[in-house]
């Protein structure tokens, strides 16, 4: 019986095979997001620190900011706690702070307080419909990358953008003004100069990915937003080696997900060890790209250094890669506005 079993199965395995389908081929799909409401004056956000703990000093300062932009911040209940000398709190009490700012429906938008590590503890805790039911723009960066996955595989959008790490700062910068004003509908429309490692094109999909080294591992999970079809993938890392970011790649490169990639956009590479002769890490990654003829920008501002312009993941969005420079573009409601990227320093604005 198990012989006969076991030929019956193998014989599936191989029809799956030949005719394009199963494990070796796994079905994808197009991710088709919901746009949360804009903020408006008094709405409440809530601060939360789902990786690493922040100090209290950065988070008070944060509220302050919040407060001056006309907010009323909402600090969780477990906010300022540590677990391993580095969480913001045990897994379960960092689940309680998200899952509360998800589900409260007078929670308006969610920022987080710092990156660090730990997001990856909540994947198989969250459900879609903690994103989606009472659907809201929640921001930030580096192992927020995860969140930023799981959002938009549930369907919501959400901001790639600065934290209470830097809003703590003051909250005058360009970095941080642009996120205050994208939560209020001036969606930016970004312009960006020539870049020697760009690849030419026009492309059109979902706006996936952040932080390399925190998007990768999601692979399998349901949190996976490079499974799908059509979608542009954003990447940047920090004090990473050529190596590791070659190794990264290629796994991306195995699992299929550049042949489903419509176009790139390459950020910040702050940090990251030359242990390769390659004359930069875009041109490491633009070799593997290539061959798939899909448009790349170079050179965004956005991740870990003191520029990290918005990104609306989730979003569709428009690349276009000419001789004299690119534009990012989101077709989403709300005031399109003209951001020169080459001219948007970290000098405070106002």
């Amino acid at each position: 019986m198990v012989s006969i079993l076991l030929f019956f199965s193998m014989a599936t395995v191989f029809a799956q095979i030949e005719s394009g389908r199963g494990a070796t081929s796994p079905q994808t799909h197009r991710l088709d997001c919901l746009q949360p409401p804009y903020l408006k004056w008094g709405d409440k956000i809530a601060l939360i620190s789902p990786g690493y703990a922040t100090p209290m000093e950065n988070v008070e300062k944060t509220v302050n900011v919040l407060r001056r932009w006309g907010f009323n911040p909402v600090v969780g209940k477990n906010v300022g706690k540590v677990d391993a000398g580095k969480y913001g709190g045990t897994v379960e009490e960092r689940y309680a702070d998200l899952t509360w700012a998800l589900n409260d429906p007078e929670i308006k938008a969610i920022i987080c307080n710092r990156g660090g590590y730990g997001a990856i503890h909540l994947v198989d805790k969250i459900t879609p419909a903690d994103f989606t039911t009472h659907a809201k723009w929640l921001v930030g960066f580096s192992d927020i990358t995860t969140l930023h996955g799981m959002e938009s595989c549930a369907g919501v959008m959400s901001i790639h953008g600065t934290m209470s790490s830097a809003l703590a700062a003051g909250g005058r910068d360009a970095t941080s003004t642009l996120m205050r004003d994208l939560l209020m509908g001036k969606v930016p429309r970004y312009e960006l100069p020539p870049h020697r490692s760009n690849q030419l094109g026009h492309a059109s999909g979902v706006l996936v990915g952040g932080n390399l080294c925190t998007f990768t591992p999601l692979a399998g999970s349901w949190a996976d937003a490079t499974a799908c079809d059509n979608f542009i993938l954003f990447i940047e890392e920090v004090g990473e080696s050529m190596h590791n970011i070659d190794r990264l790649i290629n796994m991306l490169r195995l699992q299929g997900a550049f042949k489903r990639c419509r176009g790139v956009v390459l950020g910040e590479f702050l940090e990251c060890r030359s242990d390769l002769s390659y004359e930069s890490v875009e041109a490491m990654i633009c070799q593997y790209l290539k061959p798939y003829g899909i448009p790349v920008v170079c050179g965004f501002p956005g991740g870990h250094d003191k520029i990290n312009l918005p990104l609306v993941m989730g979003a569709p969005t428009t690349i276009d890669v000419r001789p004299d420079g690119a534009t990012i573009s989101f077709d989403i409601k709300g005031e399109q506005v003209v951001v020169k990227t080459a001219s948007v320093t970290a000098a405070p604005v106002e």
